[in-house]
């Protein structure tokens, strides 16, 4: 295997979305023509990268009617990777936009049960697949069944053979893999602030200051943190780098963090300058802001968004 950046899925979801005039309750809605796309954080990433013209390795696992779905949608869309079985059927999630008022709905399902052998097996394969000096990008949810510590695990394997780990989730899992040390983490201003017991009224301050505590304790020697109307801080020992987020026409923030972490992530295993990787990173972002349903960022919205850019 040739790619330098393996991406894992633990909970994928086949995304379905569409549009209605309004959201009423108690009545039948009709809605437009369905999208659908395979979703879920790391399988995203790798289709984002794919768009922006790189490579990537991707692992999840799937199950059921739907997981068949997904594999023939992943397929077309020319992803590699390796598909972990399992015996439960991997889950939905059903996103409407409501045209009278711009507002978007998202309903997301937990995920399949995952025995013991199932998320060991994703582990495996995961290790098995270990890029050495590459970059490792866990993101997403952990489904039932899962140890709220599988990042951690995940991290320890990744020190031993000189991969850097990115990690994008939040809430217990995240805490299991900063405790062991990461490369770099993505969340947002919420799980920022639940992470360091922060407030809503969090400052740019004061996020700084808990992320500079972080990297200096070796729990992470990166940290992105995404603001969404406010831009987005790249914290790291060299310094802070902030940006704003560019003027575009909002149609869809589905999977606008993800298209952020990959265009980051890729340019990182370019060998690009953080400040370069951070342009690509907001302008990926925005530009997938601005596509349809469960759309992922063009090339040249991206390349078109990063000159407008300056870190």
């Amino acid at each position: 295997m040739t790619e330098r950046i393996v991406t894992l899925t633990m909970n994928p979801a086949l995304d379905i979305s569409t549009s209605v005039p309004r959201v009423v309750p108690e009545h039948k809605l009709r809605c437009d023509s369905a999208r659908s796309d395979p979703g879920g954080g790391g399988v995203n990433i790798s289709r984002a990268i794919r768009n922006l013209g790189g490579s990537s390795y991707a692992i999840y696992p799937l199950g059921g009617a739907t997981g068949e779905d997904y594999r023939r949608l992943a397929s077309a869309e020319g992803l590699t990777g390796q598909v972990v079985p399992i015996a439960g059927d991997t889950r939905e999630s059903f996103t409407v936009a409501e045209v009278s008022t711009g507002r978007e709905y998202r309903f997301v399902l937990p995920g399949p049960h995952l025995s013991e052998a199932e998320w060991s097996d994703c582990l495996s394969a995961t290790v098995d697949h270990l890029p050495h000096g590459g970059l490792v990008v866990a993101s997403g949810s952990l489904p039932p069944g899962v140890p709220e510590d599988f990042y951690g695990m995940l991290a320890r394997h990744a020190a031993d053979e000189d991969v850097r780990l990115v990690v994008d989730a939040s809430g217990p899992p995240l805490v299991h893999a900063l405790a062991e040390g990461v490369f770099l983490i993505k969340p947002s201003r919420d799980e920022f602030a639940q992470l360091v017991g922060g407030g809503h009224d969090m400052t740019t301050a004061d996020q700084v200051d808990a992320a500079t505590d972080l990297i200096r304790a070796g729990r992470a020697d990166m940290i992105a943190l995404t603001l969404g109307a406010a831009g987005a801080l790249l914290i790291s020992v060299t310094g802070v780098l902030r940006l704003p987020t560019p003027r575009v026409a909002v149609t869809s923030t589905v999977g606008a963090g993800d298209a952020f972490l990959a265009g980051l992530v890729l340019r990182i295993s370019q060998g690009r300058p953080p400040a370069e990787a951070f342009r690509t990173a907001v302008a990926a972002g925005s530009a997938t802001a601005t596509m349809l349903g469960t759309g992922l960022c063009l090339p040249a919205d991206v390349a078109r968004l990063e000159r407008s850019l300056t870190a």
